[in-house]
């Protein structure tokens, strides 16, 4: 790569379906929400949203883990670790999130893949 910074690639544990935590292993989840004016929210309707989050994961405990979020105009996209699919269904019920779509992730991939085929 010339004329740039090297973007690093991410290392083989990440880049695996499967994550190694204390507890056991996981998978990463991608969870797409329809939330109509997600886009829009001031920061206390979404601090609100994260409070209930938080408080359903507590209960639910060390099986599931919430990474992050990406809110867009009418979506809010979620990023988790779990132990199974039904665990991220049962956190949308008890704190009322919709879900559209749970999708396993099978690996991940940034600009820096195609240089570990060199």
């Amino acid at each position: 790569m010339t004329g740039g910074r090297r973007i690093p690639s991410l290392d083989a544990r990440q880049a695996q379906d499967r994550y190694k935590t204390g507890e056991g292993e996981m998978n990463r989840y991608v969870i797409e929400r329809t939330v109509p004016g997600a886009g829009a929210m001031d920061q206390a309707a979404l601090a609100a949203i994260t409070t209930q989050s938080n408080a359903v994961l507590r209960d639910q405990g060390p099986d599931i883990q919430w990474l992050h979020s990406y809110v867009s105009d009418d979506k809010i996209t979620c990023v988790y670790l779990a132990e199974s699919e039904e665990l991220i269904r049962e956190h949308g019920r008890c704190g009322g999130f919709p879900i559209d779509a749970v999708l396993t992730v099978h690996s991940v991939i940034d600009p820096a893949t195609s240089e570990s085929t060199r």
